[in-house]
């Protein structure tokens, strides 16, 4: 990983949701962001977007086109990649740094039938099981 990747900032609760919005619809202007986040949250406002958006380019989160004369924004890391690094931080904070730790907990209360027989073919497949 890039020591410019490592360094930008986490994202919050409500970046985060506009970065799940960008990652599955690509590069978009504030106005597609919005009518996606709509139909989740309907009081949100077009305000509200526009100035996260704003932020989280600041922050490096974003970048921006200006060749258009709407902006169209696109997420500067990719899902797995802002993923491993939450979860690396959530490894380290709330579970001493044990991965072990953190699996045991999620397979205790946060795993269905189907995903742990998911995660028994994942673990025959690639022979860690």
């Amino acid at each position: 990983m890039s020591e410019a990747r490592r360094k930008l900032p986490k994202p919050t609760p409500a970046e985060l949701e506009l970065l799940r919005v960008l990652w599955t619809l690509g590069p978009a202007t504030v106005k597609n962001v919005h009518r996606a986040r709509q139909a989740e949250r309907p009081d949100i406002t077009y305000a509200t977007v526009l100035r996260l958006m704003q932020v989280m380019h600041g922050k490096g989160l974003l970048l921006r086109d200006e060749s258009q004369r709407s902006h169209v924004y696109s997420a500067v890391q990719k899902p797995d990649a802002l993923r491993t690094g939450l979860l690396g931080d959530l490894i380290q904070r709330a579970f001493a740094g044990s991965g072990k730790d953190l699996v045991m907990a999620a397979l205790k209360v946060h795993v269905s039938a189907e995903e742990r027989e998911e995660i028994r073919r994942y673990l025959r497949e690639t022979g860690d099981e």
